[in-house]
C-alpha cells in the first residue's frame, strides 16, 4: 500500500506541498489518458481546463458530462492512503476537476489560494494533482509558493473579467512575492499534494505539447461542507454548484455530524 514517507509528511507540513515517490503505474496512466480523450469528446462545448466534477458520471449540475473512470481514480485506495498520511484518517471526497491545457493555447491559471473559492469551514483540503501528460515549465506546469500556507490565512484577491484565464480571481496583495515560486514538473503518473492555503498557479501553454492533470479534492471530516455559503454561479470562471455537489466519506467518521452524504447522489 502506498504511503508518504516520514520525510514526505514532514515536507508537506513544512512546505505545504510534496511530490510522493509513489506514482500511478503506466497501464493505469494509459487507461486514464484514454478516459480523458473520451471525456473531452463528450464535452465539446467546455474548455478542457474547466472540466469540473469530472468524476460524477453522466451530465452533472455544473454542465459537464463526467466519467466513472475519474471517480475510480478519485477513490483509488493507494491515493487515499497518501491523503490519510497528510490530513488524517477521516476523509471526505468532495471534488475532482480535469485541467487539460491544449498545446498552443492552454489558459493561464492566475496565482490564487483554493480557499478563496470553497465553502468548507474550517478551511481544510488536500488536493492531489495527478499528471496524465508530462507537466513541464514549457507547457505550463503547476507552480507554488512554498510555505505560503503557514499562516492559514487568505491573501487579498481581485476579480478579473477575462475569458483567457481558468479562474477569475487573482492574488492582489503586497505580501505576495512571485519570485519565491517553485515549478512542479511531473512525469505521467506522478502527483503532487498541496494544502488549501497554498498559493499556486500555472502559466499559459504556448508549447505544442498538451498538459493534462486531474485535481482531486479531499477534506478532513473535521470540517463541514457548507452548501449555502457560496451561491451557484459561473463567477469563478466556470459554473460551480456546491448546493448539489455530492460528498463521499471514504475513510473514518464524519466528526462534525453535519456533512450531508445524500445530496447529489443518484437514487
Amino acid at each position: 500500500m502506498a504511503h508518504l514517507t516520514a520525510a514526505e509528511q514532514a515536507r508537506y507540513t513544512r512546505e505545504g506541498w510534496v511530490v510522493p515517490e509513489w506514482r500511478l503505474p503506466k497501464p493505469r496512466v494509459d487507461a486514464m489518458r484514454e478516459a480523458l480523450d473520451a471525456l473531452i469528446a463528450a464535452n465539446p462545448g467546455v474548455r478542457p481546463e474547466k472540466l469540473v466534477s469530472a468524476h460524477i458520471e453522466g451530465r452533472n449540475a455544473e454542465g459537464v458530462n463526467g466519467s466513472r473512470a475519474f471517480f475510480d481514480l478519485a477513490t483509488d485506495k493507494e491515493i487515499v492512503e497518501l491523503v490519510a498520511d497528510a490530513i488524517g484518517d477521516d476523509i471526505i471526497l468532495w471534488g475532482c476537476q480535469v485541467f487539460c491545457k491544449p498545446g498552443g493555447d492552454g489558459l493561464e491559471t492566475p496565482w490564487h489560494q483554493d480557499g478563496q473559492y470553497w465553502p468548507i469551514r474550517p478551511l481544510a483540503t488536500c488536493t492531489v494533482w495527478v499528471a496524465l501528460d508530462p507537466s513541464t515549465k514549457a507547457n505550463g506546469c503547476l507552480r507554488v509558493i512554498p510555505r505560503s500556507h503557514e499562516a492559514k490565512s487568505l491573501y487579498s484577491h481581485m476579480r478579473e473579467d477575462r475569458t483567457d484565464v481558468v479562474l477569475t480571481q487573482r492574488i492582489d496583495d503586497p505580501g505576495f512575492d512571485e519570485a519565491q515560486a517553485v515549478d512542479i514538473e511531473l512525469e505521467p503518473g506522478q502527483m503532487s499534494l498541496h494544502d488549501v492555503y497554498m498559493i499556486h498557479g500555472a502559466n499559459v501553454n504556448r508549447s505544442p505539447q498538451r498538459r493534462a492533470g486531474v485535481a482531486i479534492r479531499f477534506m478532513p471530516a473535521t470540517s463541514v461542507f457548507e452548501r449555502n455559503l457560496i451561491e451557484t454561479s459561473d463567477k469563478s470562471g466556470f459554473k460551480v454548484d456546491f448546493s448539489t455537489r455530492p460528498l463521499w466519506l471514504l475513510r473514518g467518521q464524519d466528526r462534525t455530524g453535519r456533512n450531508d452524504f445524500t445530496v447529489g447522489h443518484s437514487r
